[in-house]
């Protein structure tokens, strides 16, 4: 068998997650599908995919071997473009991953702009709030607001994101209107877990740097469910721009000591590794990266 078909086809069931589903896109039999993981498995000498009656899924060698080959294979498509076309075309499924909050009117017409620019390119976008791995579960990027990229991925600053300290009328009624850092002292605080500060925040007032000790009533990673938490009073809320921009200028929430309390985090694009970067995942950097609604 040509073992770089085979390569093809191992990386499409690992994607797929299914003989079945990637025999019928190569048009190719699901036994004939196995036999080209058999044999790359017989040529390697270990296992590539788990295989149960009801799911396919990668094994740590199989997925090793699926961070390199795949990107390898994209870059082998581009370059055949590139002699028969004079020019490489992004091309194929784009699938990124992204906050929960990144779900707004904003990051969908950078989608939808960059797929009138690159219209070969389909988008698979998850928005779960999950931290997912990249190469295991076949995603080519991730966009992450974190102040620690993984260090064992490729992290490139996108922009800048304004977290805002917010709460509602309601809450701020039954407690009263902080002035100054030190009222917010054992105060209720929604804590993101995937990124805002602990329970101990420090501030630069005018006095200087001034620590402030919360009460965390509700820890989570998904800002759709403090977002709500907030709305509904249960206390104060570290909550990006995007996601508030709406209900503070509708008076649902309120903007904390926005003079005082200032609290940013960027944006990184993440993916496995700087070889054999496709276009369609350069393009989508690049293009998000220049477009100034991130900002």
């Amino acid at each position: 068998m040509d073992t770089l078909t085979s390569m093809r086809v191992f990386c499409l069931v690992a994607e797929l997650k299914s003989f079945v589903a990637a025999a019928d896109r190569l048009n190719i039999s699901p036994a004939m599908a196995s036999k080209h993981v058999m044999q790359l498995e017989k040529r390697l000498g270990t296992r590539l995919l788990n295989r149960t009656s009801r799911r396919v899924s990668l094994s740590e060698s199989g997925a090793i071997y699926f961070e390199q080959t795949r990107p390898m294979l994209e870059s082998l498509d581009e370059v055949e473009t590139a002699v028969s076309k004079a020019t490489v075309v992004p091309r194929g499924m784009l699938r990124l991953t992204a906050p929960v909050w990144m779900a707004n009117p904003g990051f969908a017409g950078i989608l939808a702009d960059y797929q009138v620019r690159y219209p070969d390119v389909r988008l698979d976008v998850d928005l779960s709030g999950r931290m997912v791995n990249l190469v295991e579960e076949g995603f080519d990027l991730a966009l992450r607001a974190t102040g620690a990229p993984d260090p064992a991925l490729i992290a490139r600053p996108i922009a800048r994101v304004a977290f805002r300290m917010v709460a509602s009328p309601a809450y701020l009624d039954r407690v009263g209107r902080p002035t100054q850092p030190t009222d917010l002292s054992g105060q209720a605080l929604l804590h993101y877990a995937l990124y805002s500060p602990g329970e101990s925040i420090s501030f630069q007032g005018e006095g200087g740097t001034q620590t402030v000790k919360f009460n965390p009533v509700l820890r989570s990673g998904n800002e759709t469910l403090l977002h709500l938490a907030a709305l509904r009073g249960m206390g104060l809320a570290f909550l990006p721009q995007w996601l508030v921009a709406d209900d503070l200028a509708a008076g649902r929430l309120v903007h904390i000591l926005p003079e005082q309390v200032i609290f940013e985090g960027r944006l990184f694009a993440v993916y496995p590794s700087r070889k054999y970067l496709s276009a369609k995942v350069r393009t989508f950097i690049d293009f998000i990266a220049a477009d100034k609604r991130l900002r």
